[in-house]
């Protein structure tokens, strides 16, 4: 249930703290004092919309906050946001600055808009002011029937997204046969060219660049490799000589005295290293051809390679993948009909499981419908009303009639005086009764997904917030919605604003909100009231400004028989 609720610098409101309890709690007050900116509020801390029209006048910005209790629900959907639980308590706080920028924090950890929209359902639900009848379209319809039933749409909705996967991948196959042929001919020339190239091995253009160098320069390498194995070898005063007859007379020492081994051994390997370099020079010199004819053929090479790679790849490796995946592309595109022989026959099989679990949800629906209606029926005609009512089930296997909720359309009609026709809820003219009808409907969808909690195991703690939900009726008929709420909050911590005495008489807890000004501002407050005075609060919604004796008489007798 909601614990408490915050609001500091939001509209008419500078500081306001309401620390709610289980059962019913109403709010009450003049008309004007701010009731329905704390239900407003709440719904902005359950993900509504928010403004910086709601930053007081002067204020940098408004913080709201909240603390519910923590449910097993509520605690996935934050694990499943990163969002770490704090004990049995869950905390919701929203900033909204007057620029328009806001902040949400869950649990003091940063989140994000789209997570307090995910915890609405498991934590309140907020029945607003501006809700009427208009707005009460079929999807609300089948989502209350749904919620009644505790009625899961999870095997229609996976079944319907796999049928939409499968559809869209035969839809994009079929697509324009024109777009699907000029591919097939730009893919068709890219791997016919990369294919022309030859190409096997990714490193063959640095390998031809090398080869390249040399041949433009063969006559100076030529030269220069003779040179330097003549200096190293071949000349009489060649390294090569000198250094053998320099380790002869190093070896001559070395009989005599044994510091030189070390010595000759160095003179020796420098013999021999010059011996291998003048080896490696004459295998280069020898191999070194002026061939105008191989430096023409590579330099042709070199243009066609580096044509590819423009297209293609800025490496030779580069183009290799390009060319397998225009590959790829092709052999698709080639098997494209026996891939949507394959794709039919998916998407029979996928029709087929959305058409079964359309109609499992159906028949689920369609016994639901009968219990809701019987049952809304009954709590309708205990609010001083003489109806009749009705839920109908229409279901339209059509492939255009199918959705993610199934293909069923649901539709709630009445007749709110005898011998007349059943009607669509939305063409009730009555205020008053308009009011009673969506109560007794809400009322009894929240007793029967209830029971079926129970039944399962589990129990829907939401909270229940109705905002005046009490429009347009009064005498009696207010009364019996009092004793309609009262029942109600017995399973279901429940928050109503009411204008009503017959109504305010029924809270376990009675606020009062009050607007006051202070420092030249108008500010609103809000406090819970003591036995004395709700005796007086209801006695003003009876007489209004001005007590009397009979109206104080009158109220505490209200308050006796509701105790009752």
């Amino acid at each position: 249930m909601l614990l408490e609720l915050r609001a500091e610098n939001y509209a008419v409101i500078d500081h306001a703290v309401a620390e709610f309890g289980p059962g019913l709690n109403l709010l009450t007050g003049e008309t004007g004092a701010g009731k329905s900116i704390l239900i407003d509020a709440l719904a902005l801390l359950l993900g509504g919309k928010a403004s910086s029209d709601l930053v007081r006048f002067g204020a940098e910005k408004a913080v709201l906050g909240c603390v519910f209790e923590a449910t097993h629900g509520a605690e996935e959907i934050l694990e499943n946001n990163g969002i770490d639980a704090e004990g049995d308590e869950i905390l919701l706080r929203r900033e909204i600055s007057a620029s328009g920028k806001g902040r949400v924090f869950i649990n003091n950890q940063p989140a994000t808009v789209g997570v307090l929209r995910q915890l609405a359902p498991e934590l309140a639900l907020v029945h607003a002011q501006s809700e009427t009848m208009v707005a009460f379209d079929q999807a609300q319809q089948r989502l209350l029937l749904d919620r009644f039933g505790v009625l899961s749409a999870d095997a229609v909705s996976a079944a319907f997204a796999e049928w939409k996967r499968v559809s869209g991948e035969i839809e994009e196959l079929q697509g324009a046969e024109q777009d699907r042929l000029r591919r097939a001919d730009l893919w068709n020339f890219q791997a016919n060219e990369i294919e022309g190239a030859g190409l096997t091995d990714p490193e063959e253009d640095v390998a031809l660049e090398t080869e390249k160098r040399v041949l433009a320069n063969a006559e100076r390498l030529f030269a220069a490799a003779n040179a330097a194995q003549d200096l190293l070898y071949e000349a009489e005063t060649s390294a090569g000589s000198l250094l053998g007859a320099a380790l002869r007379q190093v070896e001559e020492l070395a009989r005599f005295d044994g510091q030189f081994r070390e010595t000759a051994a160095q003179v020796a390997s420098a013999k021999a290293a010059v011996e291998d370099a003048a080896a490696t020079l004459r295998h280069f010199a020898g191999n070194v051809t002026a061939s105008p004819e191989r430096l023409e053929e590579i330099e042709e090479r070199l243009v066609a390679l580096d044509r590819v790679k423009r297209k293609y790849g800025a490496t030779l490796a580069e183009v290799i993948d390009f060319g397998r995946d225009v590959a790829h592309k092709l052999a698709e595109l080639e098997n494209r009909d026996a891939r949507l022989v394959e794709l039919q026959a998916e998407l029979a099989r996928a029709a087929e499981s959305y058409r079964k679990a359309a109609r499992e949800l159906s028949e689920e629906r369609g016994a639901a419908a009968k219990k809701l209606a019987k049952m809304a029926e009954r709590q309708i005609n205990e609010l001083a009303m003489q109806a009749r009512f009705q839920i109908s089930v229409s279901s339209d296997d059509d492939v255009a009639a199918w959705s993610s909720a199934g293909w069923d359309t649901v539709a709630c009609a009445i007749a709110t005086n005898p011998g007349e026709p059943l009607k669509a809820l939305t063409e009730i003219a009555s205020g008053g009764e308009m009011s009673r009808v969506m109560l007794a409907l809400k009322v009894s969808v929240e007793e029967g997904a209830a029971a079926v909690g129970k039944k399962k195991g589990s129990v829907l703690p939401r909270t229940l917030v109705f905002d005046e939900i009490d429009i347009g009726i009064g005498g009696r008929a207010a009364e019996a919605v009092g004793q309609k709420l009262k029942a109600l909050s017995r399973a279901q911590q429940v928050i109503c604003i009411t204008h009503l005495p017959q109504i305010a008489a029924f809270a376990d807890q009675h606020f009062l909100i009050e607007k006051a000004e202070k420092r030249g501002r108008t500010q609103t407050g809000v406090r819970l009231m003591q036995s004395g005075e709700r005796v007086e609060e209801i006695a003003r919604m009876i007489s209004g400004a001005s007590l009397t004796e009979t109206s104080l008489r009158h109220a505490e007798q209200m308050l006796a028989q509701s105790r009752a």
